[in-house]
């Protein structure tokens, strides 16, 4: 069963999420937290495969708490599940190696399908923080860049580099597209009325290709590329 530590200072909102969670039949809350230096605590007693982590907590919030844990316990999944989408928190989350970003209000099958992608090894950003991550993209604002509060300048704009050295299909190159303006799997079996099962198929050989497996930073990979 996969164990999930949920991190929140809102005491109603975590026993929310453990009834949620629970009650799927595949996840067992295996601590809850209610800032970053508590969750650091619970680590040191038991490593979940996968966190949910608000981002303003008192002592130490989400931001300060994802590069933490990520450099102490690589294989853990961290899905940032907040209030706040501004280009900001988003870029600090997405750098220090969230996995998945999502919105409070994105209801209960979007968590679920969230931990589900996020065990997978795929990652999963609500529509809102997509469209924000696709403005910076191109605005030219790496990340880092606007994690540290800087804006981007004509140094830091898409270079236009041509994808086809990495080998890809004409086909290929249209699911790349897809896939930096948010679409989901589903979204671009429809769109280019094929199987969803094909459409994985495309992504997983896109994803070797360059040599990159998680969905968020192949659109970071991708935003140096035409199409």
């Amino acid at each position: 069963m996969v164990k999930i530590l949920l991190v929140d200072d809102e005491p109603l909102l975590l026993e929310s999420l453990e009834i949620i969670l629970t009650m799927s039949g595949d996840y067992e809350v295996c601590g809850k937290a209610g800032n970053g230096v508590e969750a650091l605590d619970l680590l040191s007693q038991d490593v979940p495969d996968v966190m949910l982590v608000d981002l303003n907590m008192p002592g130490m919030g989400g931001i300060e708490l994802i590069p933490k844990v990520r450099s102490e316990h690589p294989d853990i999944k961290i899905i940032v599940l907040t209030t706040f989408y501004d280009e900001k928190s988003i870029a600090s989350a997405i750098a220090g190696g969230a996995s998945g970003y999502l919105l409070k209000d994105s209801g209960k099958d979007a968590i679920l399908n969230a931990v589900e992608q996020a065990v997978k090894g795929q990652s999963v950003l609500d529509i809102k923080v997509m469209q924000k991550l696709n403005a910076m993209m191109a605005s030219g604002t790496s990340l880092q860049e606007e994690g540290n509060g800087k804006s981007g300048g004509a140094s830091n704009t898409a270079s236009g580099k041509d994808l086809s050295e990495y080998g890809l299909t004409e086909r290929e190159k249209e699911i790349c597209r897809l896939i930096c303006e948010g679409c989901t799997n589903a979204q671009i079996a429809s769109i280019l009325y094929i199987s969803e099962g094909t459409v994985k198929n495309y992504v997983s050989t896109i994803y070797d290709k360059f040599n990159e497996h998680d969905r968020t930073r192949l659109v970071l990979k991708l935003k140096d590329y035409t199409f």
